[in-house]
């Protein structure tokens, strides 16, 4: 079994005034390589403090997290998010106005060569179904276009983790629904290991391997979506 992310007894709490105001206690989860992760639960129970924690937008009380057997937090320890590794993607799109889809997929690639970019670019492209659409502008795609176009950017640098905080909230709920599973199609045979936060439990499990459900900061239960594959099965 390859464990690609790691949560050991998680704990994030901020200063307010004298006290402290904790937000996540005692979170402990783990996710295999290649694997969808999603953490459901209601507004302000925590997931997306979670998610930043794993980013490295949030230090930690107490607790570890692990990817890939790298220690990227604790209390003595904090890895900055851009050494990481891990990707990221918003509910809003942020792509840039001014670039095309293209150039908007290619923008974290620069340290690439003009040649391996461009082919990077089309084969990101080609992934999520929108391989003629690099000279559109983002005012010209649908917001399902904008959202893959946006997916594509975060799996072009190749991140060990991609994480998605909500990522298709500003969607009608028909185009919410059917987004999530192609998204997670997309990510399934990418091989990518991702965590996607959610309030949306239609959306989880259009979308996820497994579901940890999460309450006033703690994981309350785990649902196994997908069964694991076995290596001799591909």
């Amino acid at each position: 079994m390859t464990v690609t992310l790691r949560l050991n007894d998680v704990r994030v709490a901020y200063a307010n005034h004298r006290e402290l105001h904790t937000v996540v206690d005692g979170f402990t989860m783990s996710l295999e390589a290649g694997r969808i992760g999603c953490l459901l639960g209601p507004s302000g129970c925590g997931k997306t403090t979670v998610l930043r924690a794993i980013a490295g937008f949030e230090p930690l009380r107490a607790g570890s997290i692990h990817l890939d057997e790298q220690l990227l937090s604790s209390p003595q320890r904090h890895l900055p998010p851009e050494q990481r590794h891990v990707g990221m993607m918003f509910q809003e799109y942020a792509l840039f106005p001014h670039l095309n889809a293209a150039q908007n997929v290619g923008f974290g690639l620069r340290r690439l060569g003009e040649a391996d970019r461009r082919a990077r670019v089309a084969a990101m492209l080609k992934m999520v179904g929108l391989e003629d659409a690099g000279a559109r502008y983002p005012h010209e795609l649908s917001g399902g276009q904008q959202q893959r176009i946006a997916l594509a950017r975060a799996l072009a640098p190749s991140p060990a983790l991609l994480m998605l905080d909500e990522p298709f909230s500003n969607l009608d709920v028909d185009t919410r629904e059917r987004l999530a599973h192609e998204v997670g199609e997309i990510l399934r045979s990418a091989g990518q290991t991702a965590v996607l936060v959610t309030h949306n439990e239609a959306e989880a499990r259009a979308m996820g391997d497994e579901i940890a459900w999460m309450n006033a900061g703690r994981l309350v239960r785990q649902e196994m979506l997908r069964e694991k594959t076995r290596p001799d099965e591909g």
